[in-house]
């Protein structure tokens, strides 16, 4: 993602490496840094948070971070400018990747049973298999699922739910295609209830966010099951197309949590971060390949350090 930050920054790779917090290249003495040291270098950076796939109001909020951590502040005559504009930017991409967190693994060992994930984005985001990987990881911590097949506008969703069920073991919900997408919620939750399984996950048509109708069935499976969880599935290489599905889909149906796939081929990296300050809730999973078990739970600081990686 940063290739382009690092020209403009002029980084290099240091014989000895920087230290983790901008804090710590500020000292009493050595040149203070002033108006004409940011701009020039805030302009350039602006850019190459754009080719990133930045969101602009990311941008900003992350431009004036860096003005507030260094504006008239000294730099230690061991360090350059560049040295502390890279570090508070660093600081300031993690501040913004941890304004929430949350546990998936703990707030579903904790809540009641039957516990209702349902899952909203649009085609072609890997959301039916990233219902698998999460089907799978709940099964590896003692649990039991029923897959409720809701996206009843394409057959090949219906059956490609039901492949992945058979494989994992796990009671697949389904009426023919074309049936009514809550009235299969209703069915798996009511199968949960009464089999004494512990969570129903819940896939829903890839619904293109400017799609009334379909937006008003999405609101209909929320009204019927009362998911306790809604959980957005977002494309990392979609960049700012991502962040306008999730703004629209948390207004129609409300998000409690991001999960973005195809992180493994996204070379920018800017959906995870203007996501998480665009709707301001947590990304609890990452998808970094298409096997099962190729998921990992977000952490900012892994992100930063990968984004930042030399």
């Amino acid at each position: 993602m940063f290739e382009a930050l690092k020209r403009v920054l002029g980084l290099k790779k240091k014989e000895e490496p920087l230290p983790e917090s901008a804090t710590e290249v500020v000292g009493t003495t050595g040149k203070s840094i002033n108006e004409s040291d940011l701009d020039e270098t805030l302009s350039q950076l602006e850019i190459g948070l754009m080719e990133a796939d930045v969101a602009l109001p990311v941008i900003d909020a992350i431009k004036a971070e860096v003005r507030k951590d260094l504006l008239g502040k000294k730099v230690d005559r061991r360090f350059d400018v560049n040295d502390a504009i890279r570090l508070s930017l660093k600081n300031a991409v993690e501040k913004i990747l941890k304004v929430n967190t949350f546990d998936f693994d703990d707030y579903v060992m904790k809540h009641e049973r039957p516990l209702v994930i349902m899952f909203v984005g649009i085609n072609g985001t890997g959301k039916t298999t990233m219902i698998a990987k999460l089907c799978n990881r709940l099964h590896k911590m003692g649990l039991t699922t029923v897959l409720s097949a809701s996206d009843t506008f394409r057959a090949g969703a219906i059956e490609q739910i039901s492949i992945h069920g058979e494989r994992l073991g796990a009671k697949v919900v389904k009426h023919s295609a074309g049936g009514d997408p809550a009235a299969v919620a209703f069915d798996a939750l009511d199968h949960a209830k009464a089999r004494k399984r512990d969570v129903v996950l819940v896939d829903t048509a890839g619904r293109m966010q400017t799609n009334a109708n379909l937006m008003d069935e999405m609101k209909k499976i929320k009204r019927v099951v009362k998911p306790h969880l809604i959980i957005f599935v977002g494309d990392s290489l979609a960049g700012n197309d991502a962040v306008e599905q999730a703004r629209v889909f948390d207004k129609e149906v409300g998000i409690d949590a991001v999960i973005l796939t195809k992180i493994d081929a996204d070379a920018k990296g800017g959906a995870a971060l203007s996501i998480a300050y665009a709707i301001n809730k947590p990304i609890a999973f990452l998808s970094t390949g298409q096997g099962y078990d190729e998921i990992v739970k977000f952490d900012s600081k892994w992100m930063v350090d990968r984004l930042f990686g030399d």
